[in-house]
């Protein structure tokens, strides 16, 4: 690439992954989808970057090691996507950012930690698309992303609301970062959902404060009645154009396709349910996206992580996609400047 060429560009050609016919699968290193690092590339459109953080977790904890269980799942995924009809290595320069590395010892100074290294990569105009880490991770992400986009529309897959107070005093941990967001002024209230909500609270004054925040509740019962179409239809229209994060917790999944969580729920969505909502969601503008929670310590046969990787590829594909029509987009407004130019 020379060194007026910038991924994205109409004549960019981005770096994909490796060729799994002169390299197996299993041998190399596990950047996610066998894709270029960022030192090897310089800057790129998508960051795919982890953050292996678990000191916010209220019950089991193993989350630290979620990002690289994800990527070691990823080297399966192969360039293209034939539910989404594109090759999104190919539309956009992704890469993997490596890890944010954040003090387990004091959850304040890793939040502070994330949200600097988020803006440093937003800062060169990409995407990110993070591998964590427990939930603690989305706050801080959410406000570097509101830095650069303004209040966002937030879609919040989880078997839990995480808009709740305090644990034991403390105001940030996995279950309180969007009540925190909502409280900064970082989140468009009118565009809030959460999706396949499930299990036991605490007391109805949960869902009371939660509706008062403005989310939107479709829970995973709803996703099984009237299945993945109708709710990605649904979701478009309260989103809207607005710039969009898409928050994931794995544990929105029924442990039978998700095991691998700290806080595990019965009557969960399955994979499937899961990335069709995703896929109808390919017209959304989303601007950056997180997969959360995955502890591999609890997971059978990676089954999890198999989840969270192909979750994570159709975020980037939707991401891929958008830089590309970005991309044709400014390519055909400076053809139409020229020819108007000519005309003179």
């Amino acid at each position: 690439m020379s060194s007026s060429e910038t991924p994205g560009s109409p004549s960019a050609t981005p770096r994909g992954p490796v060729d799994s016919s002169r390299i197996p699968r299993y041998a190399g290193p596990a950047t996610f989808a066998r894709l270029p690092r960022l030192d090897e590339v310089g800057t790129t459109d998508v960051a795919v970057v982890g953050v292996p953080f678990d000191s916010g977790v209220s019950y089991r904890p193993g989350a630290r090691f979620g990002g690289n269980a994800i990527r070691e799942a990823s080297r399966l995924l192969r360039p293209y996507n034939p539910a989404q009809d594109a090759s999104p290595f190919a539309l956009a320069q992704v890469a993997d950012a490596g890890d944010i590395a954040a003090n387990p010892f004091n959850i304040n100074e890793a939040v502070e930690t994330v949200e600097a290294a988020a803006d440093e990569l937003l800062g060169t105009g990409a995407r990110l698309m993070t591998l964590g880490g427990d939930h603690t991770i989305a706050l801080p992400l959410l406000r570097s992303v509101a830095k650069k986009h303004g209040p966002v529309a937030l879609l919040h897959f989880d078997a839990h609301l995480d808009t709740w107070d305090t644990y034991f005093g403390a105001e940030y941990t996995h279950g309180t970062p969007f009540r925190r967001a909502v409280e900064e002024g970082i989140l468009d209230t009118s565009a809030l959902s959460h999706v396949g909500i499930r299990g036991p609270l605490y007391g109805k004054q949960d869902l009371t404060d939660d509706e008062k925040m403005g989310f939107g509740i479709v829970t995973s019962a709803d996703v099984y009645r009237r299945g993945a179409d109708e709710v990605a239809d649904q979701l478009r229209q309260r989103i809207g154009d607005r710039p969009l994060y898409i928050s994931i917790d794995i544990d929105c999944l029924d442990p039978a396709h998700a095991p691998g969580t700290g806080t595990p729920e019965a009557g969960g969505m399955t994979s499937r349910e899961l990335l069709e909502i995703l896929r109808g969601l390919a017209s959304c503008n989303l601007v950056s996206a997180d997969v959360v929670e995955v502890a591999p310590a609890y997971d059978h046969a990676e089954i999890t992580a198999v989840a969270a990787s192909h979750t994570a590829y159709e975020l980037t594909t939707i991401m891929s996609r958008q830089v590309a029509a970005e991309g044709s987009a400014i390519k055909h407004s400076a053809e139409a400047r020229g020819a108007a130019e000519g005309a003179r």
